[in-house]
């Protein structure tokens, strides 16, 4: 199976899998829905921001302030977030990188020249370019990604994914990152909430000794049955795309524990498998979320009321 390196590009990431999803199931995963529906990856942000979109299900954002934090610096910084929801829209994102004198680190001269000397990109440019863009996509997943800050975004992505499951849920706790923490041993799970085309997600890691030992990742319909039994599914998608849930859905799972297997191991250095882009992202955000549970130890089901539309 032929995969490539997640490597960030001004590339718009056209799944729409999480908060506000777009209209399409999965680009190249929605084979088995009708061809007015089996819109491909190339479609646009912008594009896609003008297609208004039928809400079926999933629950609105509540109006209000929703933050998070990172609890451990990391190269002398962590994040802090803070968004605001006004008419269930976010209104105002505050993603920044503080050291221990709350100074950001956009300000950090020597900062920006190294990563700018050593990756083509600074925080001084990245930073404001996330807050702006997730005002304007209302998305996370449906962001441009920055060369050279690949690890970033997807830090920045998870975390907005999980400050709209706070407004969701109109959840104004503080949301605490023990980031870097070891993994406490557990089996920590999340599952959606809603079908889209038929299926949810269900994911599940199990973490032994420190380290994760299993990825369960698969997609489910009403019935408990796996989307990787559905013939006609597989058969369709794999017409289009190449690939079906059959082969990719292994293909996450393997590539996740591969990732972490590494010293400093993370879900943004796996590989995404090719024709199953939207997926493939969908699973490292919820991978993501997962790392934090087991970070903290909280073993409680995290429950995604995921919007779907038509």
């Amino acid at each position: 199976m032929k995969s490539k390196k997640l490597v960030a590009g001004f590339t718009v990431l056209a799944f729409s899998a999480l908060v506000l999803g777009a209209c399409s199931p999965d680009n190249n995963d929605s084979a088995a829905s009708s061809s007015s529906s089996a819109k491909t990856e190339q479609t646009t942000a912008s594009s896609s921001k003008e297609e208004a979109a039928k809400v079926i299900a999933g629950g609105e954002m509540k109006d209000g302030t929703y933050k998070l934090e990172e609890k451990n610096y990391s190269n002398g910084y962590r994040a802090t977030f803070e968004i605001t929801v006004k008419d269930g829209k976010i209104t105002e994102s505050k993603y920044d990188n503080v050291n221990e004198d709350g100074k950001s680190k956009t300000e950090d001269a020597d900062y920006n020249k190294q990563m700018k000397d050593k990756a083509g990109i600074s925080p001084e440019e990245f930073i404001p370019k996330f807050n702006e863009e997730l005002v304007a996509a209302q998305d996370p997943s449906s962001m441009d990604v920055v060369t050279g800050a690949t690890h970033s975004f997807e830090s920045f992505q998870n975390y907005a994914q999980q400050l709209i499951q706070a407004a969701q849920a109109g959840n104004t706790d503080t949301i605490e990152i023990d980031n870097g923490a070891t993994l406490k041993d557990g089996t920590y799970s999340l599952k959606e909430k809603n079908d889209k085309n038929g299926y949810h997600v269900d994911f599940s890691i199990v973490v032994k000794d420190g380290k994760i030992t299993e990825s369960n990742y698969d997609n489910l319909n009403a019935d408990g049955k796996s989307k990787k039994d559905d013939a006609d599914y597989e058969k369709n998608m794999k017409d289009k795309a190449g690939v079906g849930p059959k082969e990719y859905i292994e293909e996450l799972n393997k590539n996740f524990l591969a990732a972490m297997g590494k010293e400093d191991g993370s879900p943004a250095d796996m590989d995404v498998v090719t024709g199953a882009t939207h997926s493939s992202h969908t699973f490292i955000i919820y991978a993501e979320q997962l790392i934090n549970a087991a970070e903290k130890g909280d073993t409680t089901p995290i429950e995604i009321d995921n919007i779907v539309t038509e």
